[in-house]
């Protein structure tokens, strides 16, 4: 088999990249805050922190809330988008695919996300896409996006340089934290925020799904 391959360690983004989930998020946001008694903001505003930690999304949406609504407010987010959300989640098309493919051809995949280490190992147990991930961080044990310590840990259990690795994203949180390293970086469309907001933190390449990716990743 050909050993063709851009980089030697290709790290993933979850939601919005490998994951489509954008709706169930926004449903649990929205669930979430009519529970504890916070306006349901649109679902524009509301998608805008996916890529974030959880506590940092809801200061966010709700700058100056108080810590013990934080707490409240993401119990009620975890419970909805874990088991009481019936809004579908999928991986995107060609996910699997493009994964099996890399982790083939030998390059090391991780995962970088903004979920709950809860939220991500229950979400690659759905999908069974864990056998392909070497390591994957989530703010649990690391920081949240755009801190780009989880990069730095992920770097350094690969025993890689960060020229050796790529960050694949749909969302500026992504760009920024990888552009912060000076990590290689490339921007799916397919995801959360636009090309233009994540254009200031100059992606080398984009891509508007998984197959093109593919393709350029192993070219």
């Amino acid at each position: 088999m050909s050993k063709a391959r851009r980089f030697d360690l290709v790290i993933f983004d979850w939601d919005g990249t490998l994951m489509n989930s954008e709706a169930r998020i926004v449903d649990a946001i929205q669930s979430a805050a009519q529970i504890c008694g916070l306006p349901v903001l649109p679902r524009h505003d509301s998608k805008q922190i996916i890529g974030l930690s959880l506590d940092n999304a809801i200061h966010q949406l709700y700058p100056g809330v108080e810590s013990g609504l934080v707490v409240e407010v993401a119990k009620a987010y975890t419970q909805h988008f874990l088991h009481d959300s019936v809004v579908d989640m999928q991986p995107y098309e060609g996910a699997q695919e493009l994964l099996s493919e890399l982790h083939g051809r030998g390059v090391k995949l991780a995962v970088a996300t903004g979920k709950s280490r809860t939220g991500l190992d229950a979400v690659l147990a759905l999908t069974g896409f864990e056998p392909y991930f070497h390591i994957t961080r989530t703010p649990v044990e690391s920081a949240s996006k755009p801190d780009p310590l989880m990069l730095k840990q992920i770097l350094e259990f690969s025993n890689m340089d960060v020229s050796q690795a790529v960050m694949v994203g749909d969302t500026s949180f992504d760009m920024q934290m990888a552009q912060a390293i000076h990590m290689p970086r490339v921007a799916m469309s397919h995801g959360v925020h636009t090309l233009e907001q994540m254009a200031s933190f100059e992606p080398m390449s984009s891509f508007e799904d998984l197959g093109a990716l593919g393709r350029w990743l192993l070219s």
